[in-house]
């Protein structure tokens, strides 16, 4: 008995793409007349249909961008989607948004979603659990289908498409270079992200500027007790004259144990941090932070997905975009 079988099952028994196998399917002239027949008998078999929907869709343009976003509650990507709407408004395109809750396989749900031809293109941020289990089989298939794909913000993924990141690693260098000119040199580095590339970045960065062979001081962990004791130890065993946090978690954990274990904030302990202008300014004291200019990021990401979908981009090619950082010096930082 003939059973149905999906595109993407096509290409695996053929060990062949599936741009392959549709381009086959469609009497592509790109595609030998061995590897149309292999493809066509095959699907024959199996009884492979086409997706009614999904063809149309194919065929004529849906002005719609679908918007994966790995963490609602980080207010960096309510801001990076407000740069995306406005630079959509532009080109008339509608966003939709999905949200993977830096789940892996939220995330693999989301692009078998987008892989039905209800977008034209998609922009992602691929959640933290993808980046720590290096699993991208479901970003190849967007790319395979040929779906115009631009990763932002956390970029360090080896998938052939336009990105528009930040520049983490001389963030982290400008601040480490400013406490160092100040004659602060007992810096540490806080992070709930030392796994991710974006941590790894921001971890690099301090590294560089610091004297060969001078030993780091780290307090690292995803674990928040653990990180919150090794917090203690740098400022409390350690004397931490500065903090350099690359994250929101470990920005707002760094001033809270100083106010615990009796530091003042900034006489005693410099914090910066990588967090939102929003909340950085209604703390006491306020806390310097990275300004990453997010709506930026989306916009530049919207333009390069608008670019590819127009033809005004070279197919095989493909644009980074780095987005330069700038410290905002607040309470924390005064000497």
């Amino acid at each position: 008995m003939k059973t149905k079988i999906t595109l993407k099952e096509l290409s695996k028994l053929l060990n062949v793409s599936v741009s392959t196998v549709s381009k086959a399917l469609n009497d592509s002239p790109e595609i030998s007349p061995k590897t149309a027949e292999r493809v066509k008998e095959l699907a024959a078999l199996h009884n492979y249909k086409p997706n009614p929907v999904a063809v149309n869709l194919k065929k004529s343009k849906t002005g719609t961008i679908g918007v994966v976003i790995p963490n609602i509650s980080n207010s960096f990507f309510a801001r990076v989607l407000s740069g995306m709407e406005a630079e959509a408004q532009k080109h008339d395109l509608q966003v939709i948004t999905y949200i993977s809750n830096e789940s892996l396989d939220r995330e693999k749900q989301i692009c078998e979603l987008l892989t039905s031809g209800f977008v034209d293109g998609v922009l992602i941020a691929v959640s933290e659990e993808t980046q720590r289990k290096k699993e991208y089989d479901h970003l190849f298939n967007l790319v395979e289908y040929e779906i115009p794909v631009v990763l932002y913000d956390r970029i360090n993924v080896p998938l052939p498409a336009d990105k528009v990141g930040v520049d983490d690693e001389n963030s982290f260098y400008d601040a480490t270079k400013f406490f160092r000119a100040k004659g602060i040199h007992d810096i540490g580095v806080v992070s709930a992200i030392h796994h991710l590339g974006v941590g790894k970045s921001r971890i690099k960065g301090h590294e560089r500027a610091m004297p060969d062979g001078e030993e780091l001081k780290l307090a690292v962990s995803s674990k928040a007790d653990v990180l919150k004791q090794k917090i203690k130890d740098l400022i409390s065993t350690k004397k931490i004259e500065a903090l350099l946090c690359t994250d929101f978690e470990s920005a707002i954990m760094s001033a809270r144990i100083a106010y615990e274990e009796n530091i003042k904030i900034p006489e005693q302990l410099k914090i910066i941090g990588y967090i939102s202008k929003e909340v950085a300014e209604f703390l006491t004291p306020s806390i310097s932070y990275v300004e990453q200019h997010p709506q930026e990021v989306g916009e530049k990401a919207m333009q390069l997905l608008s670019d590819r979908l127009e033809g005004k981009a070279t197919a095989g090619r493909y644009s980074e975009k780095v987005i330069a950082t700038n410290l905002v010096h607040l309470e924390s930082t005064s000497f």
